[in-house]
């Protein structure tokens, strides 16, 4: 079992920065590869970033590239989500997820273990 927790979101004005951070406990985080999902309200869950087991190839969403950097840091167990130049669309609870792989993955369904997410708040 992987116990993941959220934390770092808030409200934040469009254009601005916020960085996300997950924090693992129990099985070896430094295994899995690991994501970074969201949801609006109304909306379904979508992917946002993915980052390999060695946290060396990163993976993102069209809508989010260029714009947010995912990382790792393995030896505090910790994955973090650096937010830049947020829009309003980007408003949404936050998700980390990791998965029973070490590659990268868009897919949902292939993560096994989820945090509770943290909510960001754009204001224009």
């Amino acid at each position: 079992q992987v116990q993941l927790v959220e934390s770092g979101g808030g409200l934040v004005q469009a254009g601005g920065s916020l960085r996300l951070s997950c924090a693992a406990s129990g099985r070896t985080f430094s295994s899995y590869a690991g994501g970074w999902f969201r949801q609006a309200p109304g909306k379904e869950r979508e992917f946002v970033a993915s980052i390999s087991f060695g946290g060396k190839v990163s993976y993102y969403a069209d809508s989010v590239k260029g714009r947010f950097i995912i990382s790792r840091d393995n030896a505090a167990n910790t994955m973090y989500l650096q937010m830049t130049s947020v829009k309003s669309e980007d408003a949404a609870v936050y998700f980390c997820a990791t998965r029973a792989g070490s590659r990268v993955s868009g897919d949902s369904d292939d993560y096994a273990y989820w945090g509770h997410g943290t909510q960001v708040t754009v204001s224009s």
